[in-house]
């Protein structure tokens, strides 16, 4: 039996800048669509940053038609008021997708990493050099395309799991 190939969106949200990666999970082998960065402008004010980052995605969504999106989770750091702006972008990287009817999933940074890299606290060059091995027609520049592409690639390994649990959680309701 052969599994229908999934459209998969990573997304790494950012103020500044926000990297979006696209992968087709066909069973275990996974290939590569595109991947970007949109970087708003940072001299504006907060809400139109916000809007420029939903017209990016909802761009990019309207040109890869994916079926499933997946967004890192939000870490928090000792800055308060960043943490909260980040937040912010991290929103509108949910609800683009959501809005545009696809499941939105989200990870932690640490499993994104263990995930394509092996280890929970992986460095950046270690996740490229991984996206390099497992998506070897990958083209993007900067880190922030490559962790998206790593949110889509931690998806792509968990999404069944997740699935189950969605499953099993109904039966039980």
């Amino acid at each position: 039996m052969s599994l229908a190939p999934i459209r998969i969106l990573g997304v790494d949200p950012g103020l500044r800048r926000t990297g979006w990666g696209i992968i087709v999970a066909e069973g275990s082998r996974l290939s590569f669509v595109a991947a970007g960065v949109i970087t708003p402008d940072d001299t504006r004010d907060l809400a139109d940053r916000l809007a420029a980052l939903h017209a990016g995605l909802s761009a990019v969504l309207a040109e890869h038609a994916p079926h499933e999106a997946a967004v890192e989770e939000t870490f928090v750091n000792n800055n308060p008021s960043a943490t909260l702006k980040l937040g912010q972008a991290r929103g509108v990287a949910m609800l683009v997708p959501a809005l545009a009817g696809l499941a939105v999933a989200e990870y932690a940074p640490n499993l994104v990493k263990k995930t394509v890299v092996g280890a929970g606290h992986a460095e950046k060059r270690q996740i490229q050099a991984m996206i390099a091995i497992l998506l070897p027609k990958a083209t993007y520049k900067g880190a922030d395309a490559a962790d998206a592409l790593a949110v889509a690639i931690c998806h792509a390994q968990h999404r069944g799991a997740r699935a189950r649990l969605a499953a099993a959680t109904r039966m039980s309701a």
